[in-house]
Parts: C-alpha cells; sequence; structure tokens
C-alpha cells in the first residue's frame, strides 16, 4: 500500500545539505534536463525525492525523470508505483550485466558495473536530450572512495561533486555528497519510500564493504573523520580538489 508520506518534503537538515552542495558547485541551472539513476536503493530514492521537491518550489526551472538499470532478478514494480505518484517520467533498461560480469571474470565487479550503469544511462540521457545525470553518492561514498585510492593506488583522491562526460557531453551531478548515509537512513524510514533489495550476489562481500568497516572503527576514536576528510578533499591539488 502507498504511504501518503510519499508526498512529504525531506526535514529541514537534510535539504540544506543537498541545497548547500547544488549552490557550491553549482549543479542545477535554468533549463537543465536532469536524468536521475534509480538503483532502487535509498540514496537514490532519497535523492530522486529531493530533486522532485526542488523541482516544485524552486525559482530555477529544470526537468527531470528517473531511469533505472534493471538487473537479472530486480522488481522495479515499486520504483514504478512511487514515480507515477510523484508524476516523475520512469524508464526502465534491462541488461544483464551480472552475467557479463561471470563472462568476462571481472576482477572488480563493483567498479564494472558502476561504470556500466552508468554508461547506459549517459548515453540514454544524450538520445533523449537530457543534460545532466544526478547519482546518489553520498559523503560516505566520498569518504570510502578517498580510501579505496588511497590504500590501492596511493592516490589522495575522490570522486568529483560535478564532472563533464566527455564523451556524451553529459555532466554528472552528485547532490548527496555532503549528506551522511545515517541521514538518509533514518529518513528513508520515516517516509516509507520503497527501497528495493538488492539482486546482486556480490552485496556485502566486496573491497569497499571492507573499507566501510574499517573506517567505522576508525570513527571510533575520531568522531570527526568525516570533516577532515572533506576538509583534505577541498585542500588537494588543482586537478583533484573539491574546491569551486
Amino acid at each position: 500500500m502507498l504511504t501518503p508520506n510519499y508526498n512529504e518534503p525531506l526535514n529541514h537538515s537534510l535539504r540544506r545539505k543537498i541545497g548547500r552542495a547544488i549552490s557550491q558547485w553549482q549543479m542545477i541551472a535554468s533549463g537543465d534536463k536532469i536524468a536521475v539513476g534509480l538503483s532502487g536503493g535509498k540514496d537514490s530514492l532519497i535523492l530522486l525525492h529531493a530533486l522532485h521537491d526542488l523541482q516544485r518550489r524552486s525559482p530555477v526551472n529544470f526537468s527531470l525523470a528517473a531511469i533505472t538499470v534493471k538487473l537479472s532478478g530486480m522488481d522495479t514494480a515499486p520504483l514504478e508505483e512511487y514515480c507515477a505518484v510523484k508524476g516523475i517520467p520512469y524508464t526502465v533498461i534491462a541488461q544483464d550485466i551480472i552475467g557479463i560480469i561471470h563472462a568476462r571474470q571481472e576482477r572488480s565487479p563493483c567498479s564494472f558495473c558502476a561504470n556500466m550503469r552508468r554508461g547506459i544511462i549517459s548515453s540514454w540521457a544524450t538520445q533523449n536530450g537530457y543534460n545532466k545525470l544526478a547519482l546518489g553518492h553520498t559523503l560516505d561514498d566520498a569518504v570510502e572512495t578517498f580510501f579505496l585510492n588511497l590504500f590501492h593506488s596511493g592516490r589522495a583522491k575522490s570522486f568529483q561533486p560535478k564532472t563533464l562526460m566527455t564523451r556524451t557531453g553529459v555532466t554528472v551531478i552528485r547532490p548527496l555528497v555532503l549528506s551522511a548515509e545515517s541521514a538518509v537512513i533514518d529518513e528513508v524510514k520515516r517516509l516509507g519510500l520503497p527501497v528495493v533489495k538488492s539482486s546482486c550476489p556480490y552485496a556485502g562481500h566486496t573491497e569497499r564493504q571492507k573499507i566501510r568497516e574499517y573506517i567505522s572503527e576508525l570513527r571510533k576514536s575520531i568522531p570527526d573523520l568525516y570533516a577532515k576528510i572533506l576538509n583534505a578533499l577541498q585542500n588537494l591539488s588543482d586537478s583533484e580538489s573539491w574546491n569551486t
């Protein structure tokens, strides 16, 4: 049964963090057509909910659509219902990425899957006139990526809050990049958003999961770890810095 909370705005604290990120990196401009990568997880659902709320009350005019790359065994019906209630155009593209990973014997399945899904959505955006692609990466994701790069490639870097994909001409934006995962989880529960269970066989058994557990331990002795990493990201070299 659909919850009436679907039509409630985000709480003020999370809305303010998202608004700050959008403003700081000038993520949205008048006339933008934004495709939201809707994986069915909590982060992408909160992102879509936030952008739809912003679309209704912002003086900046922009269009919004959601797109899901459907993996084998994934049930997109709850997402279809949600988008219908919100009046958001929704597209599903089925792709057996897991099968491709198995066939190629990929050593980094998560990275391959993320890149392939982003490529599929970016191509769809280009073909349908969308110039922005919004992804639901949080501050936690940014910190985890920082440590993954540090430990595996010896580079102090993370993904950028806003970046142009030169091959397609689509700009990737990450409005949740200043928002903590814990705040997203709380808000998903309050709003009753239809999180879809992951059908990925690698979930919980990845290098990122190991890093997540490591960070959890670090935060017990360094409570302001996220603030320190965020400060570091904003003070890197010109090419990697999060400064605007």
